[in-house]
């Protein structure tokens, strides 16, 4: 988690514990008709903040342009340039390139690695850098140069 999103974590459990403490106190130095009313003017601001969050997210993730790709996402669904890398569940998708690593389950890469032929592995994919990667539940995606891997369950190097 980047140095942003930790702040947003913590920053939303101290005002979370800060808004429990505000209305535990009106509950016991005022009546519960108030703090029924402060609790539904708190929920209404909470609702209120979630669904500016949310659309800010969705503006942030970017819809698909006219290229094709996107102007960069976030989250399960992460951005390689103006590539989309999208994995479903149990899938691996891999937006670039893929250099002695074990994708799969019980995947494995033992030994020193083999010696790369000219020209193979440098590049970032034969004019890759738009082609969207998706790998469906439970399926294998690469969107760039394998070299040196194992891919797929239970495969070995």
């Amino acid at each position: 988690m980047s140095g942003a999103g930790r702040l947003a974590v913590w920053v939303t459990a101290v005002a979370g514990a800060a808004a429990a403490v505000g209305l535990g106190l009106v509950v016991v130095l005022a009546d519960l008709d108030a703090a029924a009313q402060a609790a539904t003017v708190a929920g209404g601001l909470v609702g209120l903040v979630g669904a500016v969050v949310s659309v800010l997210t969705l503006a942030r993730s970017g819809a698909p342009t006219g290229s094709g790709g996107s102007a960069g996402s976030s989250g399960a669904a992460g951005a390689v340039g103006k590539r989309r890398v999208r994995a479903g569940r149990g899938a691996v998708a891999v937006g670039g390139n893929v250099t002695g690593s074990a994708l799969g389950r019980g995947a494995r890469v033992t030994g020193p690695a083999s010696t790369p032929r000219p020209g193979a592995g440098t590049g970032s994919g034969s004019g890759a850098a738009e082609v969207d990667v998706r790998a469906d539940r439970e399926g294998t995606a690469v969107g760039g140069d394998v070299t040196d891997s194992a891919i797929g369950d239970d495969s070995r190097r």
